[in-house]
């Protein structure tokens, strides 16, 4: 492993990606210290996180990385992006013009990106003037003029744009997904204080050695549960026919398609998780009982919760799985080379064939997905460890160093070093 990783910074390409997504981290961890102007941060935390909001605040912390807690630009972190996204792709399939944009390569995909950009401005000024109201009236704003709520809903707005910009820019010029990326530094900095936090329970009695021992095991579980689903995969033959170009022989040679068990990765995980914090955090800032009664159905670990959580992520692996894997351009390309898959005619018959296994295939992905992010507020009443230390956090954290370790071992394979995967 330590060969590997000194492997990974022999590579001048790879040693730059890998230094420029740390330094957009670190920077990422400077932005929720800056505080916002005018706000009593005191008064706000006895607001949200004691007075009965609880969960769904401290869940939407959870993907601040504590800028919430602490009310600071990226406070609302980068959930308005996630779900403008998620809006986009929904739209592609409704409206004809955006399904057309999607395919006409880099030109469509930079206007969509465009869209989504101006989409995550409008939900992330909505989400910011909610909460900004809703502070207001508790009294947690020091001097609640006109001009220093627009200042602070704006500062929230600007710090959701940055974040987003810099997810970009890791994408483009780093490793991996960017916004998972800034998702995972969000989760990874919780961890010191939820550990504090457990150990002060430990030590009041509020739970035992065996509530620790039982979180231990069950992590330990979903984490090998994870990088065995995540490296599962269906190998789909595929036979080249020989091709005479000239006096050379080219094709004629075996190999197989991989259809990943979970082809959506931990995607799902976040989009199912922005989806109903955002209606959540809505509701609950409304000065309406009926808002807040939705709110409170809305909350991690309540019925209805759970049961919407389930379903979105079953439905967004299928959703992410389709956007990603196109079986009519993979038969397309294996036509175009003189492939095909032994038993299976090209063409249209090959279509059908490749949705058929991926449907297959992704099933067990969706239900292995489902069952992990729902097991812990199952299990919460017997580990009572904090749930920011639940399966979510365990889920999201593994997919995603799984995923850039993928994409690293692919440089460096690629320049005949050995991968950290053997």
């Amino acid at each position: 492993m330590l060969a590997a990783l000194g492997n990974a910074f022999k590579v001048k390409e790879l040693r730059q990606k890998v230094l420029f997504v740390l330094a957009m981290m670190v920077v990422y961890r400077i932005g929720t210290f800056i505080p916002n102007p005018g706000v009593d941060v005191t008064r706000l935390r006895d607001i949200i996180f004691q007075g009965g909001v609880g969960n769904v605040f401290d869940y939407l912390d959870l993907f601040a990385g504590g800028a919430l807690r602490n009310f600071t630009i990226f406070a609302m972190s980068i959930t308005p992006y996630i779900t403008a996204s998620i809006i986009m792709q929904l739209l592609t399939g409704v409206i004809p013009a955006l399904g057309e944009l999607q395919k006409q390569g880099n030109e469509g995909r930079k206007k969509m990106t465009q869209y989504i950009r101006y989409g995550t401005i409008v939900l992330a000024f909505i989400q910011a003037f909610a909460i900004t109201s809703y502070i207001s009236r508790a009294g947690a704003v020091i001097d609640p003029n006109m001009f220093n709520l627009m200042l602070i809903v704006v500062s929230l707005t600007a710090g959701t744009a940055f974040l987003m910009w810099l997810g970009e820019q890791i994408t483009e010029k780093g490793i991996g997904n960017g916004i998972s990326i800034i998702i995972f530094t969000s989760i990874i900095a919780r961890f010191p204080t939820d550990i504090y936090n457990t150990w002060d329970l430990l030590r009041a009695g509020s739970i035992t050695i065996f509530n620790v021992l039982t979180f231990v095991v069950l992590s330990v579980l979903i984490i090998a549960g994870i990088i065995f689903i995540q490296q599962g995969e269906r190998r789909i033959p595929v036979q080249y026919s020989k091709r005479i170009v000239g006096r050379r022989v080219y094709g004629g040679r075996s190999t197989h398609i991989p259809l990943k068990i979970n082809q959506a990765g931990v995607i799902p995980v976040i989009f199912a998780s922005s989806v109903l914090m955002f209606p959540a955090v809505i509701a609950q800032v409304l000065p309406y009982g009926w808002a807040q009664s939705f709110a409170e159905l809305l909350r991690p670990g309540q019925v209805l919760y759970l049961i919407l959580y389930a379903l979105m992520i079953f439905l967004f692996t299928y959703f992410w799985t389709a956007f990603t894997f196109n079986p009519e351009d993979v038969a397309e390309n294996m036509k175009k080379y003189g492939g095909f898959i032994p038993g299976i005619r090209p063409g249209q018959a090959t279509v059908t064939y490749l949705e058929k296994v991926v449907v297959r295939v992704t099933l067990a992905g969706a239900f292995f997905l489902t069952f992990v992010a729902v097991l812990p507020y199952i299990m919460q009443p017997l580990t009572q460890v904090p749930l920011s230390f639940g399966g979510t956090s365990i889920l999201i954290m593994t997919g995603v160093a799984l995923q850039t370790m993928q994409q690293i071992e692919s440089h460096l394979l690629m320049r005949h070093y050995e991968g950290f995967m053997k």
